[in-house]
């Protein structure tokens, strides 16, 4: 309990100095275009007034969707084409995927436009009404910036703790052969198949965790919107094989696909409190879990060692 509390509290006053520092900038800025995004938000309220159920549909699920096959599309020339070539030494697994299987593609993603349409798109759906109870999405004043970064935070917080028992609980032997598995089926991930999921797993694991927080929150449109956009591109880039410059590390998850029993989070957090990492910290994949701020791959500046490597 003790090394729980250090770790929130260090955490805590981490990110009270990290809010205070930066968004004053970021503040100005909000202020300057709050205007603008406002009068935006009251003419799109004009011209759906009455159908706000359409709004909140092309927010909470088209735009997100259209931001997941996006830059899923990039990333899928890549896999499929090795092209541009200079990608391929960002690559974590070396000689996986390269190029990727077109079979097993075309089944994933299949199942993956299963997921959505019949899985993904329902839940949004039923979420509106409930929503609408508990606070408009679509109620006519856009939140404030810092609100909205206080709700992002107890998105992710919501997100970390659900997804990390949901996970470790599909690797149970009770439900992995016959739920889970499915998703494992890619040792060597790429982006599209982070929806790649037996469809208890898309509910309980995907969807709930990322869902639940704009619920409790009771959120605006806006903010929905940006979160579920977010959540599908991180976890695009936590599948995608590639650990490209300026974007979030995906060596943690990439790690998990290989071994399996390690690194079941987002954020690393519980993994770190429950013990479910201390493979991950003795290898090499841990050393280049950073962010990447340069043009050399971190593959060669922090190469495994000889002897593993053979």
């Amino acid at each position: 309990m003790r090394r729980t509390a250090f770790i929130l509290g260090s955490g805590l006053l981490l990110f009270v100095a990290f809010w205070n520092s930066m968004t004053w900038h970021l503040q100005r800025f909000w202020g300057a275009s709050g205007y603008f995004w406002q009068a935006q938000w009251e003419r799109l309220l004009t011209t759906f007034e009455g159908k706000e159920w359409i709004l909140f549909f092309i927010g909470a699920i088209q735009l997100p969707t259209l931001f997941f096959w996006s830059f899923n599309g990039l990333l899928l020339v890549a896999d499929t084409t090795g092209k541009p070539n200079f990608i391929s030494r960002y690559r974590i697994q070396v000689g996986k995927n390269e190029p990727v299987d077109p079979v097993k593609l075309r089944q994933s993603i299949r199942t993956v436009l299963f997921n959505q349409c019949m899985i993904s798109f329902p839940m949004v759906v039923f979420l509106y009404p409930f929503l609408k109870w508990w606070g408009d999405p679509c109620r006519r004043e856009l939140p404030t910036f810092h609100w909205f970064l206080l709700e992002l935070a107890i998105f992710t917080l919501i997100e970390e703790v659900l997804f990390y028992y949901s996970h470790r609980l599909l690797h149970h032997p009770t439900f992995y052969k016959k739920i889970h598995k499915k998703h494992h089926e890619w040792t060597a991930p790429i982006g599209v198949i982070s929806l790649y999921a037996h469809p208890i797993e898309h509910v309980v694991s995907n969807m709930l965790p990322a869902i639940v927080g704009p619920l409790v929150m009771g959120s605006h449109l806006s903010s929905i919107t940006t979160w579920f956009s977010l959540a599908l591109i991180i976890t695009t880039i936590s599948h995608c094989g590639y650990h490209l410059p300026f974007l979030p590390s995906p060596e943690f998850h990439d790690y998990h696909h290989r071994k399996f029993n390690q690194c079941y989070g987002v954020l690393g957090v519980l993994d770190h409190l429950h013990g479910t990492d201390t493979m991950f910290k003795q290898t090499k994949a841990y050393e280049r879990h950073v962010l990447l701020l340069g043009f050399t791959p971190l593959s060669e500046s922090i190469p495994e060692s000889p002897k593993k490597m053979e």
